[in-house]
């Protein structure tokens, strides 16, 4: 005799709480890197502050780092859907630039950089080793992602066609840099404290530096 399948409602349940859980331990991973620095921070600490156990803590993260940074994940994956949904005929550079505006003026799901003490953690993955390398892994597994989706818009092969890669590695390096120029600012440093604006400068600059760029085709290089 086989099991009854859980319903539908039974599931969204398990996966409610499996949210909630994961939120709490990644709250408090954010608070307590940002207390302690992640060197002083231990697993257990994380655990016990979210109030759950340390083999739930391994369920969902592979430590504490990754724990800490699971917004930059959620908010890549969310541009990523964003960029997928983007109109077929859009250009690359432009699909992923409207991504990431939508994704900052998202009311209904907040990006991350609006929640308390953001800014700081930011600003700490320039510093701490291992929170930096953490980092630099979530960016590169999302934008590895996002290169597909342009392969996929254009209807090339990403591993030899370049253009999907250089859409992508410019694009996000244009959010990286707004994110990091922001992330300098104090916390009541208005000049900084708008990232939408800063992001659509920064993607503007980009663009108008790109244009000088271009060759004149009535001209030779020597």
């Amino acid at each position: 005799m086989t099991a009854a399948k859980p319903s539908p409602a039974t599931e969204d349940r398990r996966q409610r709480k499996a949210r909630q859980t994961r939120d709490a331990l990644a709250t408090a991973a954010c608070d307590l890197i940002l207390e302690r620095g992640s060197a002083a921070t231990t697993v257990e600490a994380i655990a016990e502050r979210a109030d759950v156990t340390r083999r739930t803590f391994s369920r969902h993260f592979a430590g504490k780092e990754d724990a800490a940074l699971d917004f930059v994940r959620r908010d890549g994956d969310r541009i990523n859907a964003l960029l997928r949904s983007r109109p077929a005929g859009e250009p690359p550079l432009l699909a992923y630039r409207r991504a990431v505006r939508d994704w900052l003026a998202d009311d209904r799901d907040p990006a991350w950089h609006v929640r308390p003490r953001m800014r700081r953690l930011v600003a700490l993955a320039d510093t701490e080793p291992e929170l930096f390398a953490a980092y630099q892994r979530i960016r590169v597994d999302a934008q590895e992602e996002s290169i597909r989706i342009v392969a996929a818009r254009l209807g090339s092969d990403d591993a030899r066609d370049v253009r999907p890669a250089a859409v992508v590695d410019a694009a996000a390096g244009v959010l990286i840099a707004a994110l990091r120029l922001w992330a300098r600012g104090g916390e009541g440093d208005s000049g900084a404290a708008d990232l939408a604006a800063l992001v659509e400068r920064a993607y503007d600059a980009l663009t108008s530096e790109a244009a000088a760029a271009t060759p004149d085709s009535t001209t030779t290089e020597e």
